[in-house]
């Protein structure tokens, strides 16, 4: 419980809470997007690559990237609200897509950034004990409950989870609404992409990886229902952070990777059971 520890989890989580409140959307209207983790890795690389390819300035490389993460979590939104696909279907495809464009942009290697620009992120403090990376986090964790507790739209997402049918009698566009949760699911993972960017300095078609079953796992241990309707925001950091202090706990413990996989397992299995 040092400090120095806490604030580390606080870096090394931001960018997993951020991408979990883009899920939570997606889950409280009963859908799934497994896409976030290969959209995070294609908002890292992209992020490295405007700025080193192309020269454009941070702000402007961040923009455009946020930008091509929404248009992604739009296509998917698309697929499912209006074709009708699977969410798991679309959101699976668009998985292998974006995974596959990162790799393609970065020839499966890392984009180094220039020195001193998107890593000053990662580094520099706002207090001693806040840095950049956590206020970020924390102001899009409070616009998400905003808009999820007092605005008509966060009610309305809330109530097509809960029964789709009797939001659409009462005149309300459904379609409309699930294709905007995809859309804001597809922003925070090109949010994290260039947050993990930030962090390390590099551009990578590997980040995010698993990233899809943590931010799931989150939302559940938060008290989310994967058939829709029920999560909170505030909840899902703290799912966030119980895997991130059981992570924690384990790597201080010396304990191998495979068995803390094991564990976390277990513990998602005995948090949906509790809510059973």
């Amino acid at each position: 419980l040092t400090m120095a520890n806490l604030v580390n989890i606080c870096q090394q989580y931001a960018g997993t809470v951020i991408v979990s409140i883009g899920m939570l959307f997606v889950i409280l209207t009963g859908g799934i997007d497994l896409s976030v983790g290969s959209v995070m890795a294609f908002g890292s690389v992209f992020t490295a690559y405007a700025m080193v390819e192309w020269k454009l300035p941070i702000i402007l490389s961040v923009a455009v990237t946020l930008l091509l993460g929404t248009l992604c979590g739009l296509f998917t939104g698309f697929l499912v609200a209006r074709t009708k696909i699977a969410a798991f279907v679309a959101s699976l495809a668009m998985m292998t897509i974006c995974r596959g464009a990162a790799y393609m942009i970065s020839h499966g290697t890392p984009i180094n950034t220039p020195a001193g620009t998107i890593s000053q992120l990662g580094t520099a403090k706002v207090l001693p004990f806040l840095t950049w990376l956590t206020v970020i986090a924390i102001l899009v964790v409070a616009l998400s409950s905003f808009f999820l507790n007092k605005t008509a739209y966060g009610r309305k997402v809330i109530m097509i989870g809960s029964n789709e049918e009797a939001v659409h009698l009462a005149g309300i566009p459904v379609m409309q609404h699930v294709i905007s949760v995809y859309a804001i699911s597809g922003f925070s993972s090109a949010l994290g992409g260039v947050i993990a960017t930030s962090r390390t300095g590099i551009g990578s078609g590997a980040a995010g990886q698993g990233m899809e079953l943590d931010c799931i796992a989150a939302c559940v241990i938060g008290g989310a229902s994967l058939s829709g309707g029920q999560g909170s925001s505030v909840k899902t950091v703290v799912g966030v952070l119980v895997l991130a202090m059981i992570g924690n706990i384990m790597n201080l413990l010396s304990v191998p990777s495979y068995p803390q996989d094991i564990i976390k397992g277990i513990i998602i299995i005995l948090a949906v059971l509790l809510q059973q």
